[in-house]
């Protein structure tokens, strides 16, 4: 049996979501006439705060949707040096819609510090490209899932006022900040105006994201969802799933949470293994291997003990716990691990 902790996007769905695909009422999404996609976009705008919401076949395709909505092209989007968009959409929003990228840094937070924010923002002037929009990112990926904090969120909220620019969210994994902390996730979308979430992940639908915000804004995503080729049809059958996501599988999401925990305590009683506690707060796991034990063979040797784990580049090392992965899948890969660790120690030696 393969423990698969690559990402929370190999989910299987759930019985229920196939029972919900196989009796869903469709209709074509093309002229706003599948019902069941409708009823998913209303419900993901009353989670989120919203007034609407589209459904997309991604969060790849709904961040640069988002973004194609904000911003025209030659305008700068100021984002973390870190995040999801910049190492793994692809260079879509530069590429396609002719936005630069005004990098600042990563925290370990998650956070971006705010002075930083501000002095991205360029003073009106014909040789500067302007700032069109801020981009936040929670829970934070390459940061080891870290929740970055509401107060944060209504501090950049209020920069951004009062520069007047608007404020995405990356929330592929905002249910997770909120049910790891109590919270409901309009505590963290309010401060933004928009915000793309995935049904995909620990959701575990096995196909699609939603963008919500105001109407008009979000008349201009699905513009831009269709210009890139986004626009479905009779996609009711898996909208269908996303609902089935929405309704079970977000308490779910906890235990997630808790496999989370027991596989980091795990893997940092290792002899080689380097892991911060403190950063496991939801599903994600991200460690390093201590100097001279190579994370490319680490990770081989996992694998042909059946445990998948994704090697980051530089020396880090993830591994996502979601719908499908037991207490006992997380003790025995930290077995695993624990002899790939040393079987790499001891060639290195």
């Amino acid at each position: 049996m393969v423990i698969d902790l690559r990402s929370d996007t190999v989910t299987r769905p759930s019985p229920a979501m196939r029972e919900a695909m196989a009796r869903a009422e469709v209709g074509d999404d093309g002229w706003g006439e599948d019902p069941t996609v409708n009823r998913l976009e209303q419900m993901a705008a009353e989670r989120m705060g919203k007034e609407a919401a589209c459904f997309v076949a991604s969060g790849t395709m709904g961040n640069l949707s988002a973004l194609l909505a904000h911003c025209v092209r030659g305008q700068e989007v100021i984002l973390g040096d870190e995040s999801h968009i910049v190492h793994y959409e692809a260079g879509g929003s530069s590429a396609l819609g002719g936005l630069v990228w005004h990098l600042v840094p990563t925290l370990s937070d998650g956070t971006l510090p705010l002075d930083a924010i501000e002095g991205a923002i360029r003073p009106l002037a014909d040789w500067y490209a302007q700032a069109g929009l801020i981009c936040l990112e929670n829970t934070h990926n390459r940061c080891g899932g870290v929740i970055v904090p509401v107060d944060y969120f209504a501090q950049v909220a209020e920069l951004a006022a009062r520069r007047r620019l608007p404020v995405h969210l990356d929330g592929a994994r905002l249910f997770n900040a909120a049910v790891a902390t109590g919270q409901p996730v309009t505590a963290w979308t309010r401060h933004v105006s928009s915000v793309q979430f995935c049904l995909s992940k620990g959701l575990s639908a096995p196909v699609g994201s939603l963008v919500a915000g105001q109407k008009d804004y979000v008349a201009r995503v699905r513009r831009a969802r269709r210009m890139l080729g986004g626009g479905m049809r009779q996609v009711g059958v898996i909208a269908a799933a996303g609902i089935v996501a929405l309704t079970e599988m977000v308490d779910r999401l906890a235990e997630d949470h808790v496999n989370a925990r027991l596989l980091a305590g795990g893997l940092a009683a290792l002899p080689g293994v380097q892991l911060d506690l403190a950063t496991v707060q939801t599903n994600i796991v991200v460690f390093t291997l201590a100097p001279g034990i190579d994370s490319t063979e680490f990770s081989a040797h996992a694998k042909r003990e059946g445990v998948l784990i994704v090697d980051m580049g530089g020396g880090r090392l993830r591994a996502v716990t979601h719908f499908g992965i037991s207490a006992d899948d997380c003790r025995r890969a930290v077995e695993v691990c624990g002899r790939a660790v040393a079987t790499c120690a001891a060639r290195s030696a």
